[in-house]
């Protein structure tokens, strides 16, 4: 969510808390909720089956629920199957194998039981949730991307996609990118920057980055300031060729200077949970292209191409940093860059009092065990 208005100064450490702004509690088997959201709503783990010992893909709100049992009702009107297997009895807990007690819980229905069948069902309900409006700010047609993200079973997990139906994958279904948010899945994405490397006349390092302005046409973050190239990964194909793709379509890159130049260093993660509620843990990978000396710059220079970027300015480190402070950046483009000044040994354990703080934060795992009750 943007930064308050008028903020001028922000600490590394509060431009963490502008993207990981989740804070998951469990004080007891039936009660789940996010402590720093100002509304103490339950949230409901999403199961991909009816099995109690089944993995926990998703989040979901209270509205999302209704909407679900509304879904049911529909389908048994029109003498349909019911998608939606709806445990919300918060008096009838269910038991683990090891005797563990757990609380509501809704997944797919027995009968969904390929990565086909759900990516179907999935794709029916988006579309009429679209077509209707009802979440308009989330996947309205106006946000409604048309790209489809992969869910896994672990979502630390290998990133695999189909070939055969019934081969046993973690890849589990796909779902409309926008849509993503109602269902509080983990997505994944990819986000690289381009720097060279200055030395001033006393000798004091410093970096010039690659900077975009969003176009204000884009339907997330508009007018923001962003990395050098990032995007989502779309279902079926690996981080390294999403990037490849990014790099054409967004910054005019060839390939053959990503395939030769880019490192890949590691990934964040963080849980953000947008202005309107909505729940978006995402794992970002993270690439450098660190312009080499004594080469031809230009060859590394970015160009809007695809009409998601404004334009693209070679910032100063100072300028960077400034722009963060003041909440310029979109929030994970922020993590992004903080990572980058950990990496360079620009942001220290000497230099920053809430180093270990931001340094473990950039790679949370959601609060994950919570999830599963």
């Amino acid at each position: 969510m943007p930064p308050p208005a008028g903020t001028a100064n922000l600490s590394f450490l509060q431009i963490v808390d502008l993207c990981d702004n989740v804070e998951l509690r469990r004080d007891a088997p039936d009660v789940l909720y996010d402590a720093k959201f100002h509304e103490a709503e339950q949230l409901t783990p999403f199961a991909l089956t009816e099995d109690v010992d089944s993995p926990i893909i998703g989040l979901l709100r209270p509205q999302i629920i209704q909407e679900l049992v509304a879904d049911n009702e529909r389908n048994r009107t029109l003498q349909k199957l019911e998608v939606w297997k709806l445990s919300l009895d918060r008096s009838d807990h269910r038991v683990l194998s090891n005797g563990r007690s757990i609380g509501p819980c809704v997944s797919f229905h027995h009968w969904v039981d390929t990565h086909t069948k759900r990516t179907a069902a999935l794709k029916d309900i988006c579309e009429r949730w679209r077509d209707s409006g009802l979440f308009n700010d989330v996947c309205g047609p106006k946000k409604w991307r048309n790209e489809m993200y992969p869910i896994y079973a672990d979502p630390f997990g290998v990133h695999d996609h189909p070939s055969t139906e019934g081969r046993s994958l973690n890849y589990v279904f796909e779902m409309e990118r926008s849509a993503c948010a109602l269902f509080g899945v983990i997505t994944y994405g990819v986000h690289m920057t381009i720097y060279e490397n200055v030395v001033d006349d006393q000798g004091h390092k410093s970096i010039r980055v690659w900077v975009p302005t969003r176009a204000l046409t884009k339907p997330t973050w508009p007018g923001y300031l962003d990395n050098t190239v990032a995007g989502g990964i779309p279902s079926g194909m690996s981080p390294f060729e999403s990037l490849v793709k990014e790099c054409m379509e967004e910054a005019s890159l060839p390939d053959h200077v990503v395939r030769d130049s880019i490192m890949a260093v590691g990934a964040i993660s963080y849980f953000f949970r947008t202005s309107k509620g909505w729940l978006q843990p995402e794992v970002e990978y993270v690439y450098n292209i660190a312009i080499p000396p004594g080469v031809d710059p230009s060859i590394f220079e970015p160009k809007p191409l695809d009409g998601e970027v404004e334009s693209f300015e070679l910032m100063t480190q100072e300028r960077v940093i400034e722009q963060l402070r003041a909440g310029k950046f979109k929030p994970n483009c922020g993590m992004v860059l903080i990572d980058l000044f950990i990496r360079l040994g620009f942001i220290t354990p000497d230099n920053e009092p809430d180093f270990m703080k931001i340094a473990t934060r950039l790679h949370g795992q959601f609060d994950y065990s919570k999830w599963k009750q």
